[in-house]
């Protein structure tokens, strides 16, 4: 969830989701154990900690000063799988949730409320797994969004589907003033705030028929100055490597969440 803290001038200063509606707005990993996780984040992304608003059990993650990603130690209270997981922003968490369940969705927990804001925890008609979070966004919002840490990209079988799936649900593409835009790439789906490119959605081929080898999720990349010492620590750390490239690498911390480390050049 969204575990920041808003602010110290007061709400008038936060970045609500109501303007930045259908876009990420967040990245969050549920833990089993916060302070081994924690470590693990330190020792292969150089992440740096604060304790968010909401107690103990969350923490934002910082690099350079600038917040990156949450993690909560929820996966054992709530009964959740340790995993990274996309939050996008919307007007109306209840809507959001009304409009998951009416098009094949499910929703796993909430809305819930986290002052200041609410929160829910949702899986798509394919079983990839997202949050949507209403309200103030977490101290230094507008710094995460241009530093660019976090980007995601949704590995599904028919990215159209998809697409349709998630602008029915987030607003996308809806006309309506500050909305999302979706852009029909040659292999995928790119989606767009403000300009900038936010997400992307893969099946291969736009125009292919669905592929039933991929298992649906979002994946979550972080950008980093230099890939293979991320891939070095993660092992040496209790980690694994599920793919390297040059300029890429798939791992997967202790507890089993997967991330990919991607070259801040090739972002």
């Amino acid at each position: 969830m969204i575990h920041g803290t808003t602010h110290s001038s007061g709400a008038a200063d936060a970045v609500s989701t109501r303007s930045i509606f259908g876009a990420p707005c967040w990245v969050s990993l549920s833990s089993r154990d916060l302070d081994a996780t924690q470590d693990f984040y330190t020792a292969v992304l150089g992440w740096r900690w604060r304790t968010a608003r909401l107690g103990d059990r969350f923490r934002t993650a910082l690099a350079d000063g600038t917040p990156v990603a949450g993690i909560a130690e929820a996966a054992t209270v709530w009964q959740m799988a340790v995993a990274w997981t996309p939050y996008f922003a919307v007007a109306d968490a209840d809507v959001a949730v009304g409009r998951v369940r009416e098009r094949g969705g499910t929703v796993a927990v909430g809305p819930i409320s986290f002052p200041p804001g609410r929160a829910a925890l949702l899986a798509d008609r394919d079983g990839a797994r997202f949050g949507v979070w209403q309200g103030q966004l977490v101290t230094e919002w507008e710094a995460w969004r241009q530093a660019a840490p976090t980007f995601i990209t949704l590995h599904t079988r028919d990215a159209f589907a998809a697409t349709i799936f998630y602008g029915e649900v987030l607003d996308w593409a809806s006309g309506l003033p500050g909305c999302c835009e979706v852009e029909y790439a040659a292999d995928q789906v790119l989606l767009r705030s403000q300009g900038d490119i936010v997400a992307r959605i893969e099946s291969g081929s736009v125009e292919a028929p669905p592929d039933p080898s991929v298992r649906p999720h979002w994946q979550v990349h972080f950008a980093v100055a230099d890939v293979g010492p991320c891939v070095q620590s993660a092992g040496k750390h209790g980690g694994s490597v599920l793919h390297e490239g040059e300029h890429e690498a798939v791992l997967r911390d202790p507890d089993g969440a997967q991330f990919t480390v991607t070259s801040r050049r090739r972002r």
